[in-house]
């Protein structure tokens, strides 16, 4: 199997930029790394490219790896044939060597062992053989023995190891999965007495379900697996018996009278008792595992715009965690998310002590200029909401400030709250106040605060408690790493959170960082962190380009010019007649129209630099120290608040899209509830999935198409009504 040739084709790529790629990935090079700094080594392939080609590269890897050790094992058996070589070799999945290995493979006791420990192997060969002169009666009375008294056993014996040799046959296996793929059904109803237990109608649309597995949505395979791993359904798959039995017969058939008889009822046996169950087994576990991969790629989807929207920064910001009866926490928190001051009103249900938490609050947000308030989307935030919008409105009537608010939201702030890292961070905080804290700061810097919480508590994927956890945490870890890595990490201000994700680095030398930090000051170059324990030369060469240092020696230490071209960027600039002085007081506007008068790839060639990096540099010179997250729409403040009693069918809303899912989004219009757009909703033109055009943080304009108060739904539709 020639992987690099495999990789090549699949990915469209240039030999070299892939030989380069595995090359470099094998060299322990990060995929952030790789992304950003050896762009002319891979045809400038982005990060996500790079990690799907790094995942084909570990499954090739270790399907290469598995027809070895199943090459070997037959091998070792004195069974490997020509044949056999050549169906590995041409095996292109897993599923496929295991089907070749299986006949090979040590067996519990079965039927056909029992039978071939009787001695009927060579009685089960001479009737595969369907040789038409062959009087099986005759052939079955050489193999009675003690065991075996009678032709009927021998005869039944003899078709338990046919059933067996028909079952473990590849070829056949094959066809019989691509059969339940193009033909079958999957089907589902409500397990026995569980329809009454199912009292929201949770499964209610799978109680008399039916669909081709050929058609089946992702989404719906997640639901039923969930519904039938809560013991609420029963979940089976359905194809034509008769014609499934015909395809298991079809390769061993021959006219051979009595024999085919034998081998015919061998292969309806082997059907019924050992492929359709197995079969089956494999066919719903390759429909949830694609299910799967898409929830896994919409988590990704959804993850990364969420982490990277737009800081609020700068504003002093009230951080509201809404509550019933333990009442509301809050927390003032300064435009670098330091702690100013907190407390509990009881502004909602039961206490309603509605007075006195304005009173509270007015004086709090007056003592400290507070900008903005950042209120958690979860219980008793409709309560909360409506109290804010009121709050606010009496402020600007009492003193003509203007105070906005956003609904942020909260999933994963109490997960924060109740960690080791909260508790380390606010000793002498409870939760509550702790989520108040995170709350504020998810607004003012998105990334840095969401970083720190498991990012399958943050809310944006469906059904991401179901997939394979080793699976999902190595792919939103790489989200993880992709956002922190493109924006870029103060190194004098970066939390060990944050600082865990840069390219190159880990915990214990986040960690370590920190300490350095803590003990020495601020960092003043980048060159520094060669002094932090476990830090070598390797690590820094892969994080160095990510961390930036604000006000320090070297003014390219605060962009993301990586160390290796500092050198080349100054001979950039001094062509040009440019020094780091005029880099850091941003006089060099013209930079760019100068270089392309003089010809991009004459300045290339004359700083040793390959026109994608020449680019990148010429970017980070231009704008020092930029966050290429203030590029995209801020996050919309609200001043007031509308109930689900107030939409009208047709009314035009201004809403933020909060998930996106296979079958469409939800979409906050300032409602408590979250309104739906159905995948047919989103455009005129025909989109296969929302995600084309859709995506988390993004501002969107929405029509009411129908509202249902009793259930507390929303219907919206994107399609501009003329």
């Amino acid at each position: 199997m020639d992987i690099l040739q495999i990789i090549t084709e699949e990915f469209n790529l240039n030999p070299t930029h892939a030989r380069n790629i595995i090359d470099l990935i094998d060299e322990g090079n990060t995929i952030p790394f790789i992304a950003r700094y050896r762009k002319e080594m891979t045809g400038a392939c982005d990060d996500q490219v790079l990690r799907e080609l790094f995942d084909r590269l570990t499954y090739l890897r270790n399907l290469q790896k598995r027809k070895d050790e199943v090459a070997n094992a037959i091998t070792e058996q004195g069974k490997m044939t020509d044949e056999i070589k050549v169906a590995l070799e041409k095996a292109v999945t897993l599923t496929e060597v295991e089907d070749i290995y299986r006949p090979y493979k040590q067996k519990r006791k079965t039927r056909a062992s029992v039978a071939i420990a009787k001695g009927l192997q060579p009685l089960a060969d001479a009737i595969l053989a369907q040789d038409k002169t062959l009087d099986v009666q005759v052939e079955a009375e050489k193999y009675l023995t003690e065991e075996v008294k009678t032709v009927a056993e021998a005869l039944a014996g003899a078709q338990d190891i046919i059933a067996e040799i028909i079952s473990d046959d590849a070829a056949t296996r094959k066809k019989l999965r691509n059969f339940f793929f193009k033909h079958g059904e999957i089907v589902s109803a409500y397990a026995k007495g569980k329809e009454a237990e199912d009292e929201t109608k949770t499964y209610g649309m799978y109680a008399d379900y039916c669909e081709p597995i050929s058609e089946v949505k992702s989404h719906r395979v997640l639901a039923l697996n969930r519904g039938e791993k809560e013991e609420f359904l029963k979940v089976s798959l359905v194809v034509d018996t008769d014609f499934a039995k015909r395809i298991t017969a079809a390769s061993f058939l021959k006219d051979g009278g009595e024999s085919s008889k034998i081998v015919k009822a061998a292969a309806e046996d082997g059907y019924d008792r050992l492929i359709a169950p197995s079969v089956e087994r494999e066919v719903r576990a390759q429909l949830f595992e694609e299910a799967s991969e898409q929830a896994i790629k919409m988590f990704e989807l959804n993850l990364k715009p969420l982490l990277m929207q737009p800081p609020v920064k700068d504003k002093i910001t009230m951080g509201w965690d809404p509550a019933f009866r333990t009442g509301c926490k809050i927390c003032v928190v300064d435009g670098t998310g330091k702690v100013l001051d907190k407390t509990v009103v009881f502004p909602t249900p039961p206490q309603n002590k509605t007075v006195e938490a304005k009173f509270i609050l007015k004086q709090l947000i007056a003592k400290h200029k507070v900008e903005v308030i950042s209120c958690g989307n979860g219980t008793a935030s409709k309560e909360s909401e409506i109290f804010i919008a009121e709050l606010l409105k009496e402020i600007k009537q009492e003193t003509g400030r203007e105070v906005g608010y956003v609904i942020v939201n909260e999933a994963g702030a109490s997960v924060y709250s109740a960690s080791a890292l909260g508790a380390e961070e606010f000793p002498d905080y409870d939760v509550t106040a702790r989520s108040a804290v995170s709350i504020a700061r998810r607004l003012q810097d998105p990334l840095a605060e969401l970083i720190k919480i498991d990012p399958k508590s943050i809310g944006v994927g469906q059904y991401q408690h179901d997939m394979n956890e080793k699976r999902l945490d190595g792919a939103l870890s790489g989200v993880l790493e992709d956002c922190v890595n493109s924006v870029g990490v103060d190194l004098n201000t970066a939390s060990v959170s944050l600082l865990k994700f840069v390219a190159g680095l880990n915990a214990s030398v986040a960690k370590n960082i920190v300490a350095y930090r803590e003990e020495h000051g601020r960092f003043k170059s980048r060159k520094q962190l060669l002094k932090v324990p476990k830090l070598g030369e390797k690590a820094y060469t892969q994080c160095a380009g990510f961390l930036r240092i604000d006000g320090g020696e070297n003014i390219l230490d605060n962009t993301a010019v990586h160390p290796e071209s500092y050198a080349k960027a100054e001979k950039l600039l001094s062509l040009f007649s440019y020094t780091k002085e005029d880099v850091k007081a941003r006089r060099i506007d013209d930079l760019r129209r100068k270089i392309k008068a003089y010809g991009e790839e004459r300045a290339a060639r004359e700083t040793e630099l390959d026109s994608a990096t020449l680019n990148d540099i010429v970017t980070e010179l231009m704008k020092p120290g930029r966050d290429i997250r203030d590029a995209l729409p801020a996050p919309m403040l609200r001043k007031d608040i509308m109930g689900i009693e107030d939409l009208k069918v047709g009314m035009e809303l201004t809403g933020t899209v909060r998930n996106v899912v296979d079958f469409g989004a939800f979409i906050d219009i300032g409602v408590h509830q979250d309104g739906l757009v159905h995948i047919s909703e989103i455009t005129e033109r025909y989109i296969r999935h929302p995600s084309e055009v859709l995506k988390v943080g993004q501002i969107v304009q929405a029509w009411v198409k129908d509202v249902d108060v009793k259930k507390n739904r929303i219907g919206l539709t994107m399609k501009k009504k003329k």
